[in-house]
């Protein structure tokens, strides 16, 4: 297992360095492709910030930054990405491995399969850790990630490391990690809940198991002690609160920049009358967060399961999605392997997702640089990739519930259910 391990990670590091060096413009045009890189990711954008932070000016005044401050000093570490992009085009693989190594430890622990309420019934069909890392490392999604340099992957990097300690029940680092991403995202804060009920569960397991509502309570404001010290290192190095809270955090929640991405809300505001902004706005990230309630309390038996969910969800229903948010979701896939024998459109799913995939970059081409084609070419293909999503998050979820339903009834397994 170990010689596998070093195997598949040798070749995902050998096979992004090779990309580099025998193409070495491939990183900037990936970097200025829509599907990879948004306003809230994208390399060009920190570079830019960079630039300002370097020079001792806010790097919120030029108005096209609008990542987290404590990137900054990070990348400032860092050569020149212009002059040597070497350095930190192996940063960016080496927190992709780092990654990849949260995941063997999340499937390791098998709490996919076993967790407090739950044994799937087709628990003998799995997957490994080392073949769920190398679904994420060769996934052209996430290599395309890496090689465009998009910040997402830090945030790929937090989620990661809160589920895994989650499951290994390190609950006060687990929240330390959800709360750096929820620092650079945001979103990731809507995981809490179903994050929490999973270190509850491995807590339940010790012989002294703590009431459940002091624990979540204590572990809240964990997290918010964590977003706090974030904030409060930010203000030290941008000496403005305000301006570097609107220009992140504003600027997630108002969406000013419609710049076109592989996600839903560009278009739609777009056509949108600005008398009706402020509604749409509400009613658009009340969907979004809706999901967390209904999920967690539904499949409260498996919180990991709704936390792949949710990652499905992002990936579709965020503002400023990419392909980054597929690829974190695709990661977490394989865990539930013992699903797919129960899943009923995966065809279709996969197919529509390959379609997008293929035709999205020849639309946005025919929009902005053949002149043939409007916006509705590219919004049309993202509708498709969507849908492909959503089919397969939904088909996800039924498989979910059919384990659990044969569960509930060993005796009817492999019966026929039909929608009444």
């Amino acid at each position: 297992m170990i010689d596998r391990k070093v195997m598949v990670f040798g070749a995902a590091f050998v096979l992004r360095l090779l990309l580099i060096c025998l193409f070495p413009s491939l990183p900037d045009l990936l970097t200025g492709r829509v599907e990879v890189s948004t306003p809230v990711n994208s390399f060009k954008r920190l570079q830019e910030g960079l630039f300002l932070y370097s020079g001792n000016v806010s790097p919120y005044d030029g108005g096209t930054f609008h990542q987290a401050p404590l990137l900054l000093p990070l990348f400032a570490l860092l050569p020149d990405a212009k002059t040597w992009p070497l350095p930190t085009a192996i940063f960016y693989i080496l927190v992709d491995l780092v990654n990849a190594q949260a995941l063997v430890t999340i499937s390791e622990s098998g709490q996919s399969i076993n967790s407090r309420f739950h044994s799937a019934v087709r628990k003998h069909v799995r997957w490994n850790g080392v073949s769920v890392a190398a679904w994420f490392l060769f996934n052209p999604f996430t290599i395309a990630t890496c090689l465009a340099r998009s910040t997402s992957v830090f945030t790929a990097s937090g989620i990661l490391f809160a589920v895994s300690n989650a499951v290994s029940g390190n609950s006060v680092n687990a929240m330390l990690a959800l709360g750096f991403a929820s620092y650079l995202s945001m979103y990731p804060a809507l995981m809490f809940l179903p994050l929490v009920l999973v270190c509850y569960d491995r807590r339940t397991q010790s012989p002294q198991a703590p009431k459940i509502a002091p624990f979540i309570l204590q572990h809240a404001g964990l997290l918010l002690a964590s977003v706090a010290g974030l904030l409060g290192l930010s203000f030290l190095i941008t000496g403005n609160f305000w301006e570097f809270i609107s220009a992140t955090y504003g600027f997630h929640l108002l969406v000013p920049d419609l710049t076109p991405n592989v996600g839903l809300w560009w278009y739609f505001f777009i056509e949108m009358f600005d008398s009706f902004r402020e509604f749409f706005l509400g009613v658009f990230w009340l969907h979004l967060a809706s999901y967390v309630g209904g999920l967690t309390a539904r499949f409260r038996r498996q919180p990991l399961f709704v936390i792949t969910s949710l990652l499905g969800v992002f990936a579709i229903f965020k503002p400023y999605p990419s392909i980054s948010d597929a690829s974190l979701f695709f990661a977490l896939l394989p865990l539930y392997r013992h699903l797919f024998p129960l899943m009923r459109y995966t065809f279709f799913a996969v197919s529509a997702m390959l379609y997008s995939s293929l035709l999205g970059p020849a639309f946005y081409h025919l929009w902005i640089y053949a002149g043939s084609g409007n916006a509705n070419f590219f919004y049309a293909i993202t509708l498709v990739w969507s849908l492909g999503l959503s089919i397969l998050l939904a088909d996800t979820i039924f498989a979910a519930l059919r384990d659990e339903w044969e569960q509930d009834n060993p005796g009817k397994q492999g019966t026929e259910v039909r929608q009444v």
